[in-house]
């Protein structure tokens, strides 16, 4: 009988850890052929979701796959990310976490794309590793994943003038 991975484990470990202190957990994993995320968000081959409660529907994190609901631009899509795939987990305020040591990289043959990806998605051969900053607004954080430019977005509409107070019998 072969023995269990301690890798499901520490991530369920680590996510724990990072809800009952208070921080935002993210999971960086390599996107293959087994991997159900929406293409647009990946990136050299990789993806980085947030995974905390208020981010997430129907979350479980069993031995083979960490499998949710999450709303990327609104839409709700089912993620599958199988456990091998998964290359770190940490706290979004504090980069606090463990990374992992990442299998070997799929090839543009090995990488699905189903209906609900991009077919125009290019992926390369040859993929490193790299885990990025994240960023830090609290609009982010609160919504989950962000799939829009904060450079793009128009600004809110002005109210103009100074707030006033009016007093209504």
């Amino acid at each position: 009988m072969s023995e269990t991975s301690t890798k499901p484990y520490l991530l369920r470990a680590i996510y724990e850890w990072c809800t009952d202190n208070g921080y935002t957990p993210y999971l960086a994993a390599r996107v293959d052929a087994h991997t159900r995320v929406p293409m647009q968000f990946v990136k050299n081959g990789e993806i980085v979701l947030n995974v905390s409660f208020e981010a997430t529907s129907g979350l479980k994190m069993d031995n083979d796959f960490v499998n949710f609901n999450a709303r990327f631009g609104g839409v709700s899509r089912e993620i599958s990310v199988p456990v091998e795939n998964v290359i770190a987990i940490y706290a979004r305020e504090n980069g606090q976490g463990m990374a992992f040591e990442a299998s070997a990289p799929a090839a543009e043959s090995d990488i699905e794309v189903t209906a609900e990806q991009e077919p125009d998605t290019e992926q390369t051969a040859t993929i490193t590793p790299i885990l990025t900053s994240v960023p830090s607004s609290t609009a982010d954080a609160k919504q989950g994943l962000s799939d829009t430019d904060p450079e793009k977005d128009p600004e809110p509409p002005k109210k103009g003038g100074r707030p006033t107070l009016t007093r209504i019998k």
